[in-house]
C-alpha cells in the first residue's frame, strides 16, 4: 500500500471511530436503488472523502445478521485493501462494510 494510500486509510479510521454517521439504510435491494447510490456519489468532487463515507454508509466493522465485511465483496482489492469501485476508490480494511457491498 502506498504511503497515501496508508494516510487516507488511517484518515478514514479516525472518521468512522470517532462515530461518523453514515447511511447504512436503506441497503440497495435493486439495481435501481444501487444505481441511485452511484448517482449521488458521481455528484460529489471526487475528493470528498466524508461525503464517500456516509452516502457509501461505511461502518468500521462487519455488518447485518450474516456480518459482511468489504473482505468479501466483489470490488475489495485484498492486495491493496482497497475498494475498487470507481464511485469510492477508496482504501478500505477488511472488516469494514459499505451498502454498495455485493457478492
Amino acid at each position: 500500500m502506498s504511503s497515501d494510500n496508508g494516510a487516507l486509510l488511517k484518515s478514514i479510521a479516525d472518521m468512522l471511530a470517532k462515530g461518523l454517521e453514515t447511511q447504512v439504510e436503506p441497503f440497495p435491494e435493486t439495481d435501481k436503488e444501487f444505481s441511485d447510490i452511484l448517482i449521488q456519489l458521481r455528484q460529489l468532487d471526487p475528493k470528498d472523502l466524508k461525503g464517500k463515507l456516509v452516502i457509501g454508509g461505511f461502518v468500521d466493522h462487519p455488518y447485518g445478521p450474516d456480518k459482511q465485511r468489504c473482505l468479501e465483496c466483489m470490488y475489495y482489492l485484498v492486495h491493496r485493501k482497497f475498494c475498487d469501485l470507481p464511485e469510492l476508490a477508496v482504501p478500505v480494511e477488511p472488516e469494514w462494510w459499505c451498502r454498495l457491498w455485493r457478492i
